[in-house]
Formats: structure tokens, C-alpha cells, sequence
């Protein structure tokens, strides 16, 4: 079995990727098995240093960090780290998120509204934000989670608060497109129907149409990594 690791020279930063069995651990696995160093960040820093360690195990670049996503002070505080440790960044991956049915609008509550744009909209601006400076150096790549639900007649009944913040990590992609097209930055999404996660094995069964954690994976690393996406910026592209 080859060994070779094309992106050996390559530094990516990825959120969401603190539960085992979700999306974030095999993009993760995927970029460290190209030879990326991968830079974990979760809330605690304990999950996100579990996944690193695995990583590590199978003599993988990886290390992980502690921020609360939704406190920019926290994440200027692991991007002045990741500066000192590696310089610069080639890719953002936000991949960080979470799912609940707000029910009917008019029966809906206020904080699960709230929460729903916190984890899937607030997380992506601000880690963006702190991100963005270190990836100009590199002309790097950002890539955003999106979904189905945000996309022309998807589904959104019962479900708005996370649709809306879906949509909105879509607007904030595209700004980020058009603000930082003369910097080099490239910015897009992935719109993924369900993925084969362990959790929505659990809650839909496994004979649910799925899209696959590899599948993502793949599309999370041409955008950031490959030749051929290298004019690519601004764009949705739905998986499943």
C-alpha cells in the first residue's frame, strides 16, 4: 500500500468533528490521510483531542483546540494559536452544527429558534471570521455546510429555524465569495440531503436513502485541495 501523502504541505481547520460515527470524523480522516494536518476544534477541546489522538495513532497529523464557537474572544484566542503553531491555513472546513424541529412557526419556541442559528449560522460567521485572516496568506479555501432544506423547494415545514440558518450559512458563504475575491480566497457549500451518520441511522434506520460520510468527504477535499476547483467560488453544490 502506498504511503505517498500529496498534501503533506497542507494545513486545514475543521469544526464539528468532536462525535465519533459523525460527518466531521471521516472528512477529518480523510484530509489526515492525504497528508493534511488537521486542526480539531470543539467546545471542551476533550472530544476534538480524541479524535486527534485516533488520528495520531495511525501516524496522522492532527491536533486539536478548545472554543466555544459561538465566543469570538475564544476563537481569536485559537487562531493566534494556530498562527504560532503552523503560520498560515489552507482550508476552513465548518462543518460544526446540529438538527431539531421547531414545529409549526405559530407553535414555536423562541429558544429552540435561537439555538438553531447559534450552532448552524453564529458558529460559521464567527469561526470564519477568526479564521479568515490565516487563510488569505495561503489563498486558501473555505468550505461551508449548508443543506437540502435551504435549497429551492426543499422541505421546510416544522423545521424553519434550522432551514433559516442553513440559508443563512449560504448568504455568508456567498459574501465571503464576493469580499474576498482579490485576496484569493475560494468559498463554497455543500447542500447534503442526510448523511449516513450514526445519528440518523438511529433516529431514520438504515435503509434510509443516505448520502455517504466518504461521499462528503470527497467533495469537502476537492474544493478545498484539488487543481480542477481552483476557479470555483461561490457555488452550492447538493450531494445526494
Amino acid at each position: 500500500m502506498s504511503t505517498t501523502r500529496p498534501l503533506a504541505d497542507k494545513v486545514a481547520v475543521l469544526t464539528g468533528v468532536s462525535r465519533r460515527g459523525q460527518v466531521g470524523e471521516a472528512v477529518a480522516r480523510s484530509l489526515a490521510e492525504s497528508g493534511v494536518q488537521v486542526v480539531l476544534i470543539d467546545r471542551t477541546g476533550v472530544d476534538a483531542e480524541a479524535r486527534a489522538r485516533e488520528l495520531r495513532a495511525d501516524g496522522l497529523a492532527a491536533v486539536a483546540h478548545k472554543a466555544d464557537l459561538t465566543d469570538p474572544a475564544q476563537l481569536d484566542t485559537v487562531a493566534r494559536a494556530v498562527a504560532n503553531e503552523f503560520g498560515a491555513v489552507d482550508a476552513l472546513v465548518n462543518i460544526a452544527g446540529g438538527f431539531a424541529m421547531s414545529g409549526k412557526v405559530a407553535d414555536s419556541d423562541p429558544d429552540t429558534w435561537s439555538r438553531q442559528l447559534d450552532i448552524g449560522l453564529t458558529t460559521a460567521y464567527l469561526t470564519t471570521r477568526a479564521l479568515l485572516p490565516l487563510v488569505r496568506q495561503r489563498r486558501g479555501a473555505i468550505v461551508f455546510f449548508a443543506s437540502a432544506a435551504a435549497l429551492p423547494g426543499g422541505r421546510v415545514a416544522e423545521m424553519s429555524a434550522y432551514a433559516v440558518a442553513k440559508a443563512g450559512v449560504l448568504a455568508l458563504m456567498r459574501a465571503v465569495a464576493q469580499e474576498e475575491r482579490d485576496s484569493g480566497v475560494r468559498s463554497n457549500a455543500l447542500a447534503p440531503t442526510s448523511i449516513r451518520t450514526a445519528a440518523n441511522v438511529e433516529s431514520m434506520g438504515p435503509d434510509a436513502r443516505y448520502v455517504e460520510r466518504e461521499e462528503v468527504a470527497d467533495a469537502v477535499k476537492f474544493l478545498c485541495f484539488s487543481a480542477a476547483s481552483r476557479t470555483i467560488s461561490g457555488q452550492v453544490i447538493q450531494l445526494g
